[in-house]
């Protein structure tokens, strides 16, 4: 969605805060290039799911002068240590710099809403373009070729869901702690910490690092039934649903 107004400037990135892929980066040392910015946390599924769409605009983009910046900033205690998201962003193979976002300084200095969401800035350091949740991929890639001054196929969508115009269906509320019961949604996965098991309709699932799990995955938007068991070792602090395709 492009900014409302051509002079939201980019907020300053406070002192003293973590960074992971890069030294301390500063916004009047990125201006010259445009920014893009990303609010995120491992934990939640609608940022693991955003993921590969920055990742491949890191690869395709970052030689031509885009800046990608994570903002890790945590909705759950397992995802607040900043060890845990070092961790992470190893195991999810994240190439561009991240800061953490331990006291959410920057979420507040954003005025941000949620996870995930993506500001991309010019080149003067001004409010472009931005985009709460999950979707909008077209629209943000054509927005930072335009700013870069180039024209390529733009990324095919990774997942039906994502098509421009696609059909979705409303899914089910997400649930906190352990969840057995009916849903309907695309995928459902789970918030887990700790080192041990857990049982999904029967199905053994290995717990080794506080992360989102998925747990199923379907095609469609389908109406099911979860039986989730949590074994010792294992917290579940939410139980979350993603969307499908509508029938």
């Amino acid at each position: 969605m492009r900014a409302p107004v051509d002079h939201i400037a980019a907020p300053v990135f406070p002192s003293g805060l973590a960074w992971i892929n890069s030294d301390p980066l500063r916004v009047e040392e990125l201006l010259g290039r445009p920014m893009l910015v990303e609010f995120w946390d491992f934990c939640r599924a609608n940022s693991i799911r955003t993921l590969p769409y920055l990742e491949a605009w890191h690869e395709r983009y970052a030689a031509a002068g885009l800046q990608l910046v994570g903002v890790h900033s945590s909705g759950f205690d397992c995802s607040g240590d900043p060890h845990a998201v070092k961790d992470a962003v190893a195991r999810l193979s994240i190439a561009y710099p991240v800061v953490v976002d331990a006291e959410h300084e920057i979420w507040r200095s954003y005025g941000n809403l949620g996870w995930p969401a993506r500001y991309l800035f010019d080149a003067r350091g001004v409010l472009f373009d931005y985009h709460y949740g999950e979707g909008g991929y077209e629209e943000s890639e054509l927005a930072i070729q335009q700013l870069l001054g180039c024209e390529r196929p733009t990324l095919p969508p990774l997942r039906p869901e994502d098509a421009p115009g696609a059909l979705l269906a409303a899914q089910s509320d997400d649930v906190q702690g352990v969840y057995s019961g009916p849903y309907e949604a695309g995928g459902v996965w789970a918030v887990l910490d700790g080192r041990g098991s857990a049982s999904v309709n029967g199905r053994e699932l290995t717990v080794d690092h506080p992360g989102c799990y998925e747990l199923i995955h379907h095609a469609v938007s389908t109406a099911g039934r979860l039986e989730l068991t949590i074994g010792a070792g294992v917290r579940c602090h939410a139980v979350c649903f993603t969307p499908g395709l509508a029938r």
